[in-house]
């Protein structure tokens, strides 16, 4: 009954060649366009112009495309013959129709989530990162990237605007966080240009911004690097607090076990993003306070801890770490 039905609006279907037969009954089920997924983040980027300048602030010779969906950029990335391009796309559907219109793709379109990719066996040597990054993980993604840092040079990527402020920002304002720390501390941050809802199908709720993240010099933080992460998230997980106050637990004085003091620093804390849903991971990484934290007069005195995180610069939260590890 199926196959009647289709010979009726397809007649042509039932051809002697069999390998035309299956090109012309695979075209049925290939999408014209991807429905955009909610649960996904999924908003496609319509605006060519805006497709090809990201496309022109990206500089490296290999180069990862995290989310292609319909290929917006992945149409300009291709062309490029400098280079060497591997997209990762989650959406199954995506890829149905990236491997359709993308034939050239091969073997470089990989079908999983970036998330939980094993990104050290993408390319031999260094690659840049670039896409529209789904809102709802644009944070997750920067802190996979962290993680591959000395493999990952550049960025170039898409995300909600205040969330793209938010990284590229300086020490001193509301906007700065988790994020503008970690990331700072590691990549000089450049924001490009703004994106207005109407460029995308179906337009979001809120503006985007696109930017470019670029290795810095820095090859060591040169403190524990593990409380230099504890020290910022927990800071800033009270960040109407000073200092003082927030970090009471790697402050006091270590009469008290070990153990109960770890199970205070482990305290999960987030960073309120205001109206943005792009929270930050908790923390959940054992610190090794030992006796060396005590905290001495002079450390009790020192007017540092009279500030609140937003005022502490990435080179101020390091020294904060190293007066914390003595």
């Amino acid at each position: 009954m199926f196959f009647d039905m289709m010979q009726l609006s397809h007649p042509d279907l039932f051809i002697y060649s069999p390998r035309l037969q299956n090109q012309r009954i695979m075209s049925i089920f290939v999408p014209m366009e991807v429905r955009a997924k909610k649960a996904l983040g999924q908003h496609f980027l319509t605006d060519q112009s805006i497709a090809k300048n990201i496309v022109g602030a990206l500089e490296g010779r290999q180069a990862l495309e995290v989310g292609p969906g319909m290929g917006v950029l992945t149409q300009y990335l291709l062309p490029r013959p400098e280079l060497a391009l591997k997209v990762v796309e989650i959406d199954g559907e995506s890829v149905v129709y990236l491997r359709k219109h993308y034939p050239k793709l091969g073997d470089n379109l990989i079908e999983g989530d970036f998330l939980k990719m094993d990104l050290d066996g993408i390319f031999e040597g260094e690659y840049s990162v670039i896409g529209n990054f789904p809102y709802n993980i644009s944070s997750q993604i920067f802190f996979k990237i962290l993680e591959h840092r000395d493999r990952i040079p550049e960025v170039v990527c898409m995300i909600q605007k205040e969330v793209a402020e938010r990284i590229a920002e300086k020490p001193g304002t509301k906007t700065y966080g988790i994020l503008s720390v970690f990331l700072q501390a590691w990549y000089d941050i450049e924001y490009l240009f703004t994106v207005g809802s109407g460029a995308f199908n179906p337009p979001p709720k809120v503006q985007s911004a696109v930017i470019r993240l670029t290795r810095n010099s820095r090859t060591s933080l040169g403190c524990d690097e593990k409380l230099f992460r504890t020290v910022v998230k927990t800071a800033f997980g009270q960040r109407r607090k000073t200092l003082r106050n927030s970090l009471k637990p790697l402050l006091r004085q270590a009469q008290q076990p070990i153990q109960p003091l770890l199970r205070q620093v482990q305290q999960p804390v987030t960073e309120s993003i205001d109206s943005i849903s792009d929270a930050v991971s908790p923390v959940t990484e054992p610190v090794e306070v030992t006796s060396h934290s005590q905290t001495s007069p002079s450390l009790q005195a020192d007017p540092i801890f009279d500030l609140r995180p937003e005022r502490l610069s990435v080179e101020d939260f390091v020294a904060l770490t190293l007066k914390l590890q003595r």
